[in-house]
């Protein structure tokens, strides 16, 4: 054993082994490698290339986005320094790794080596350097290749739907997101079957009208107006929507914007395959004189002269009564939802999905309740059914209760007052001679207004770009 230490052919070659090793860890060292990488670039010439976020004309760039799943799904991800942590957006127990800023990571392309950083100041920007041998090679092949990729991750995913809010970041105005998981569906919102299959219908075709829209001369992107007081559901249809969509939301505060510009900005920022929703759009203009939004730019945003495509814009209101009706017309608005207070067709299906009762003994008595003209909101009727669902009864008996005694004036007496000794509901534009659950079939546009009704058809072979249904007084 003596003999083969001390044997210099085998002690040389033991060094040798031992100093290759040596030379290898170091070189594993990040900040080696770091300097390894300044040391290359001296004896090679890169090219740079940059995927900023946003594009010169303040445009969301897809690109970016397409990007950075791209990147979040590389191997050599798991093997750098630095990562961040976060909790994946489909599943908050599932951990996943993704870059953190200013990180830089390897892709290994048909025998190239590129390198991507993750920039995040001044402006979130991806930076790719390559060799200019391996760019006039295979740049546009790669390119290609990271779309179908991202296509495949996505093809083999739910979507992660996002719920994006504006915020003030400096001089202007951006979007801040959280996961979008709202569990509502066209088929757990309160709505009249015939009126959601309508809308559905009315969703997929403009799915499907791209061709359509523009051979017309016509940006792809379809307006709703939804009405109705607080309570009604108009908050769970816009997630209902999203879902059948798959769309993200944008949720757009204007009581946050400061010049007509963020409004543009911010529009501009949001990306195809959205929802942008306005809330309260009734209260904005009522006290747009005092905002410091400008009318004109609120209604260049609702006709789209952004150039938004692939977008479903949203607004909503507790009534429309006083509201010009110029700036709900066909273009900036395409389809006007009703959202009505509740009726018993509708407290079936609240009792059938809070309380997973389709018939009680108590039926009848809530039936003779509505009939006299009782009402309350569904987030009303159904926060009593959450608080009493152990026991059905209580449940029913408890909206019994609170329809008679009718607590913000809803009840039978202020129905009777309401509708006055003639039995003319005050209704505005709408006033008929019909019941409340008439009413709630309400659907389309409508040209006229009570001072000037006028009689109107509706066509069963609407196009995609006119509503699927009109309803007009005679």
């Amino acid at each position: 054993m003596v003999i083969f230490i001390c044997n210099p052919v085998f002690f040389t070659i033991a060094i040798l082994l031992i100093s290759i090793w040596a030379i290898h860890k170091f070189f594993e060292i990040e900040t080696v490698k770091r300097h390894w990488r300044n040391i290359e670039d001296f004896f090679h010439v890169y090219h740079v290339f940059n995927v900023p976020e946003l594009n010169d004309n303040m445009q969301y760039n897809t690109f970016y986005r397409k990007l950075s799943i791209y990147l979040h799904s590389l191997p050599s991800l798991q093997d750098s320094y630095s990562n961040k942590l976060i909790t994946s957006d489909n599943n908050q127990n599932d951990v996943v790794l993704s870059l953190a800023p200013n990180q830089t990571v390897q892709d290994h392309y048909h025998g190239a080596i590129l390198y991507w950083f993750n920039q995040t100041e001044p402006n979130r920007t991806f930076i790719l350097k390559i060799k200019r041998i391996d760019k006039r090679r295979i740049l546009r092949l790669y390119l290609q290749h990271i779309h179908a990729v991202v296509d495949e991750i996505e093809k083999q995913r739910k979507p992660d739907l996002r719920l994006y809010m504006n915020v003030n970041a400096g001089a202007g105005a951006r979007w801040r997101f959280i996961p979008f998981n709202h569990p509502s569906t066209f088929e757990t919102i309160t709505m009249e079957s015939d009126l959601k299959n309508k809308l559905k219908s009315d969703l997929e075709s403009f799915l499907k009208g791209k061709q359509y829209y523009h051979r017309n001369g016509r940006i792809w992107k379809r307006s709703f107006l939804l009405y109705g007081s607080s309570g009604t559901g108009k908050s769970t249809f816009v997630a209902a929507m999203a879902n059948f969509l798959s769309y993200d939301i944008y949720h757009m505060d204007l009581s946050k914007l400061h010049t007509d510009s963020d409004l543009k900005s911010l529009f501009l920022q949001t990306t195809p395959k959205s929802i942008i929703l306005v809330e309260d759009l009734d209260r904005f203009l009522a006290v747009q004189s005092s905002t410091a939004l400008s009318l004109s730019a609120m209604l260049n945003f609702m006709d789209g002269i952004c150039n938004g495509e692939e977008r479903v814009m949203v607004f909503t209101m507790n009534s429309k009564d006083n509201v010009d009706p110029d700036l709900l017309r066909p273009g900036r608005v395409d389809v006007h939802i009703h959202f009505p207070l509740c009726d018993f067709s509708s407290f079936k299906l609240l009792a059938s999905n809070y309380l997973g009762v389709k018939d009680h003994k108590l039926f009848p008595q809530v039936e003779e309740t509505f009939q006299n003209g009782a009402s309350l909101s569904p987030a009303e009727i159904g926060e009593l059914m959450i608080t009493n669902r152990n026991s059905p009864s209580r449940a029913i008996k408890s909206v019994i209760t609170a329809l008679k005694t009718d607590g913000d004036g809803r009840g039978c007496k202020s129905i009777e007052r309401r509708r006055g000794n003639d039995g003319d509901d005050d209704v505005g534009e709408y006033a008929s001679d019909h019941s409340f659950k008439e009413r709630k079939k309400l659907y389309g546009f409508l040209k006229s207004r009570a001072s000037r009704r006028k009689s109107c058809s509706s066509s069963p072979n609407n196009s995609a770009l006119g509503s699927p249904l009109r309803i007009c007084n005679s």
